[in-house]
C-alpha cells in the first residue's frame, strides 16, 4: 500500500464548482519501470483520476467552524436531513426486537437515534411519547409516557419501573424502558406510540427545555441522565418551559413491527428547527394478558378432549351415572373380598383349636 498526501491546490488539481458542490480534480499517473528483467515488463501504465467533491453549503473541516457572528455549533444544515427512528430492542440492548408482540407484565426496551452526516456533533433528546390506538397521536384515549420535555411521567406512576438508561451509549442515542400495558376496556389489545424527537449541539448543558428525566422512587426525587439536578425539578410540577412549547396529555389516561417518521415542517417555519426535529412512530405493538393467555390454552386442551370424546358433551348424565356404577361395583367388590379373607382365617383358627 502506498499512501500519497497533497493539498487540494497541489499536484495541479483543478476546482471547479456546481451549484451543490466544490470539485478538485487531479490525476495519478503510474509509469511502470522495468523491475529484475530490464527487456520485459509485467505491467501497464496507467493514469487514474481523482475528484474531491464538497458540499458548498456544509462544513468541510474535520474541526467546527466558528464565525464570531454566530456559533456554527448551533446552526443545522438545511440542505442535509437528520434521520430520525425508533426501534424496539432486546433485553440487553444489543440488536433490534424481532416481534412485536409483548404480554403484560414485560418491559419494552426502546431507543431512539438519530444519524447526524456531516452535522457537528449533536446531542438527541425525546422531548415527548404518547400511546394511541391508532398512528394519529392527537386521537383518544391517549397516555403520556413522556412530556414536559423529556420527563418519563410513567415512571412516576406507583406500579411501574420505567425510567431513562444512563449513561448514554452515543450523544446521538437514548434508551428507555417502559413497562407494558395496554388500554383498559378495549379489545383490540393494540398501541401506537409517538414520541417527538429533537437535537441539540453536544456541547450545549441540558437545560430545563432539554433533558432527560426519570423519577427514582427511592430518593423519590427526579434524576437527569446528564446536567444539573435542577433540570428536572419541573417534572413535578408539569411547567417546564413556555406555553405551548411542552405537548402535554393527562398521564392518567392509558398509551414494533412497522416504523415510519413524520416530519413535522408543516409545524414550524424555520428551516433549522424543521432539521432538529421530528415525529416518530413505533406500532402496532400487540399486548396480550398473560392471564387470558393461559386460559385460553387450557379451553384449547378441552376442546382437543372433546373432539377425542364426542358426543360426551351431549349426554352428561350418562358419564356421571355410568361413574357412579363403577364405584359402587368396586366398592363392592371390595367388601366381598374382605368377607372372603375372613371367613378362611376363622375356619382356620377353629381347626387349630380342634
Amino acid at each position: 500500500m502506498v499512501t500519497f498526501e497533497a493539498g487540494l491546490h497541489e499536484c495541479g488539481s483543478t476546482l471547479q464548482m456546481t451549484p451543490d458542490s466544490l470539485v478538485y480534480s487531479t490525476s495519478l499517473n503510474y509509469n511502470p519501470t522495468p523491475a529484475s528483467n530490464p527487456v520485459i515488463l509485467r505491467t501497464n501504465p496507467a493514469v487514474i483520476p481523482i475528484e474531491c467533491l464538497y458540499p458548498r453549503k456544509d462544513n468541510v473541516s474535520s474541526k467546527a467552524i466558528k464565525p464570531t457572528w454566530v456559533p456554527f455549533s448551533s446552526t443545522l444544515s438545511a440542505e442535509e436531513r437528520l434521520d430520525f427512528s425508533l426501534h424496539l430492542m432486546n433485553d440487553d440492548w444489543s440488536a433490534e426486537r424481532p416481534s412485536n408482540g409483548f404480554q403484560l407484565g414485560e418491559v419494552m426496551h426502546i431507543q431512539a437515534d438519530v444519524s447526524t452526516g456531516n452535522h457537528v456533533a449533536l446531542r438527541l433528546f425525546v422531548d415527548s411519547c404518547v400511546a394511541t390506538l391508532s398512528p394519529d397521536r392527537d386521537s383518544s384515549p391517549r397516555y403520556a409516557v413522556i412530556d414536559f420535555n423529556g420527563c418519563l411521567v410513567d415512571g412516576r406512576l406507583d406500579d411501574t419501573t420505567s425510567a431513562f438508561i444512563s449513561p448514554r451509549p452515543r450523544q446521538d442515542s437514548l434508551q428507555f424502558m417502559v413497562d407494558v400495558f395496554r388500554f383498559a376496556g378495549d379489545a383490540r389489545n393494540l398501541i401506537y406510540i409517538t414520541c417527538h424527537l429533537k437535537v441539540t449541539a453536544a456541547e450545549q448543558a441540558p437545560d430545563a427545555l432539554n433533558k432527560a428525566c426519570s423519577f427514582n422512587k427511592a430518593g423519590n426525587i427526579w434524576s437527569p441522565v446528564e446536567g444539573t439536578r435542577d433540570i428536572c425539578r419541573c417534572c413535578e410540577t408539569g411547567n417546564c418551559g413556555l406555553a405551548g412549547q411542552s405537548r402535554r396529555v393527562n398521564p392518567l389516561d392509558r398509551w414494533s413491527g412497522r416504523r415510519f417518521q413524520r416530519d413535522v415542517a408543516s409545524r414550524h417555519g424555520d428551516s433549522s428547527l424543521r432539521e432538529a426535529q421530528a415525529d416518530v412512530v413505533v406500532g402496532p405493538l400487540f399486548i396480550t394478558d398473560a392471564y387470558w393467555g393461559s386460559r385460553n390454552l387450557v379451553e384449547d386442551q378441552m376442546e382437543v378432549g372433546k373432539a377425542a370424546s364426542p358426543g360426551a358433551e351431549e349426554t352428561p348424565g350418562l358419564v356421571l351415572g355410568l361413574s357412579l356404577v363403577a364405584a359402587a361395583i368396586g366398592l363392592a367388590s371390595v367388601t366381598l373380598t374382605i368377607c372372603f379373607i375372613y371367613k378362611n382365617r376363622s375356619r382356620a383358627m377353629a381347626g387349630a383349636v380342634m
